[in-house]
This record gives structure tokens, sequence and C-alpha cells, in this order.
């Protein structure tokens, strides 16, 4: 079918159980080929194609979206590993 896709993924990704390791990333693909990421361990967007790049070059101008988004790792990723991780780690 004709038509264009596109996609926007946040993701928590840690290994610990204290959390200290945790990383927010929020992607941003376009017909299935990921263009940029925000990484909140880099604390700015990454581009992956050249559009990607110019991309990540104006976003990262703007230091309201890059706090709100370094932000997420408490108030999304934190926050929710908290209240599903026991009952998920604590099963055996």
């Amino acid at each position: 079918a004709d038509g264009y896709y596109l996609n926007t993924m946040g993701e928590c990704v840690y290994s610990t159980s204290d959390y200290s390791d945790m990383v927010f990333l929020q992607s941003y693909s376009f017909n299935k080929v990921m263009e940029l990421q925000y990484n909140s361990t880099l604390g700015k967007f990454v581009g992956f194609t050249e559009i990607g790049e110019k991309q990540a070059e104006n976003l990262n101008k703007d230091q309201a979206i890059l706090q709100q988004l370094k932000a997420q790792v408490d108030t999304n990723c934190r926050h929710n590993a908290q209240i599903w991780d026991p009952a998920v780690r604590d099963k055996t």
C-alpha cells in the first residue's frame, strides 16, 4: 500500500535492581528507518541519517525539550519500574 510509516517509541533500559543504570531512549523512525534518537545518558538527540542529523542538531538547541526528556528517567522510567518490578522480580 502507498503511504508513509512514522513511529515514535520510548523505552526504559536498565539492568540493576537499584535502577542506577537506567536510561530513557526515545526513537523516531520514518518508513521503518530510525532517523534519530534521544538518549538520557548523553542528554541529547543523535541522528542516524542525513535528515535525522539535521533534526537532532535543531532539537539539541532547545533546552526545554532536552530537560523534559531527561526528566523522563525519574518521572516515567524509575516510577513505573518501582511499581512493576516487584511483581516480576519477586516471582520464583
